[in-house]
């Protein structure tokens, strides 16, 4: 609910269009193992971008979902090691493995995605919305 609360406060300060622009998991197109409250909720934040671009468009404001994928960031490293730690494998093993699944080969920088993000929030982007975007260095198989 904390989204919608988020959104409803947000909408009476937004008279001549705006951006919008949660932030949920690559989890929208393709289901972490393991993670089922977070990719229940994730998917349906979604949802509820999507469904309020379609309302909010005619005001000129743009709605979107950033979905990242393995970003180099404190948590990202904490889930690494605890997955080290229930698996019985050295963190760097864990690492490899994900990295295996990454096309660019290696974890996201904070600032790629921030660099993102402060586009989409941007008056440059007059046309995305609806759109949950992936910022996972090609790692999630969903088209």
């Amino acid at each position: 609910m904390s989204v919608v609360r988020l959104v409803r406060a947000t909408l009476p300060h937004m008279k001549d269009g705006g951006r919008i622009l949660t932030i949920a998991s690559s989890s929208v197109k393709q289901p972490i193992p393991g993670l089922i409250l977070s990719n229940t909720m994730r998917a349906g934040v979604a949802g509820l971008m999507k469904t309020l671009s379609e309302e909010l468009g005619p005001r000129g404001i743009l709605v979107n979902t950033l979905c990242p994928g393995r970003i180099a960031t404190d948590r990202l490293r904490e889930l690494d090691r605890l997955k080290a730690e229930r698996e019985g494998k050295p963190e760097e093993v864990i690492q490899r493995e994900s990295l295996r699944g990454i096309p660019l080969g290696r974890y996201g920088e904070p600032a790629e995605f921030a660099r993102t993000a402060v586009f989409l929030l941007s008056r440059a982007n007059t046309y995305i919305t609806g759109t949950s975007l992936m910022v996972d260095g090609g790692m999630v198989k969903a088209l």
